[in-house]
């Protein structure tokens, strides 16, 4: 009886650091995932978590000598991205979703790389971490972590956001009304780029993009202003987060792919459901 208590009440505390976890990641990725989706960047959240994979592998090659971090150079890679973006985009005068699609490629290329140099065993295991997430890795540091990038994000919203709302609805209003433009936009990217490299463990850097798209994309199908997409993507995210590892338990899938699988499937759900005169609010709204 005592080590059937004792195997409960461990499961029951894993199960708990599962579910807290997912919680962070999926409240993060899907607030993220509004200004991603009103701005029509999605192609940032696909680069930025494959910077952040490249960024990941190159901190997992220097562990393997070094006594390192790789969340630190995968939030250094997902920054760089954001800092690039806009001046590439205008040097090169190519659109962003150009620069992006290249710097996409250039980072699994350079993470695949990386890995390659990796011993045999470190591949096996902290290499499939971050390709495909798994919340086991994490200890309570990551947690406080994921969970001070949330308040971060939330405490910024609240503060700027009829800044936000100019920015992304009414750029020359606010260019008009002295909003500083860029560096808003700059703000996006950067806390783009600090969910990325945060929630990388959870969901891995395949998956990652979905789960900042997927929630957005549900809410928008049934909310008529941002203040509800800011709300309630949220509380699709978690939904989505906690029913994938239930899923993942039940199943013994991934619990990023779970995640994931729960997600899509709430977002067809919610087209199928979506009310026909919906698409001409979401085209007023974009």
């Amino acid at each position: 009886m005592d080590l059937l208590f004792l195997f409960s009440r461990l499961s029951l505390q894993l199960l708990f650091k599962v579910i807290l976890g997912a919680t962070l990641a999926g409240m993060a990725c899907s607030l993220i995932g509004v200004f991603v989706v009103h701005l029509k960047i999605t192609a940032i959240g696909f680069s930025m978590s494959h910077a952040a994979f490249a960024g990941a592998a190159l901190g997992l090659l220097i562990n393997s000598y070094l006594s390192f971090d790789p969340l630190i150079s995968a939030s250094i890679f997902a920054i760089a991205v954001a800092l690039l973006l806009g001046p590439m985009s205008e040097k090169t005068r190519l659109n962003p979703n150009v620069v992006l699609g290249i710097i996409f490629t250039l980072s699994l290329a350079l993470g695949f790389i990386f890995l390659s140099f990796l011993p045999s065993g470190v591949v096996s295991s902290e290499a499939v971490q971050i390709l495909w997430g798994s919340v086991f890795g994490l200890d309570w540091l990551d947690f406080l972590l994921l969970g001070l990038v949330n308040l971060a994000i939330v405490a910024i919203i609240i503060i700027f956001y009829k800044e936000f709302l100019a920015t992304m609805f009414h750029r020359k209003v606010a260019l008009a009304a002295g909003i500083n433009v860029s560096f808003f936009n700059f703000l996006i990217l950067f806390l783009t780029a600090l969910t990325v490299s945060f929630t990388l463990k959870i969901v891995g850097a395949l998956l990652v993009y979905a789960l900042i798209v997927n929630p957005t994309s549900t809410v928008y199908q049934f909310a008529y202003d941002t203040k509800k997409i800011f709300i309630f993507s949220p509380v699709v995210g978690i939904i989505s987060a906690i029913g994938g590892v239930l899923l993942s338990f039940m199943t013994n899938f991934p619990i990023g792919s779970s995640i994931i699988i729960v997600s899509s499937i709430i977002f067809v759900v919610s087209v199928i459901f979506s009310p026909k005169k919906r698409r001409g609010i979401v085209q007023q709204h974009q």
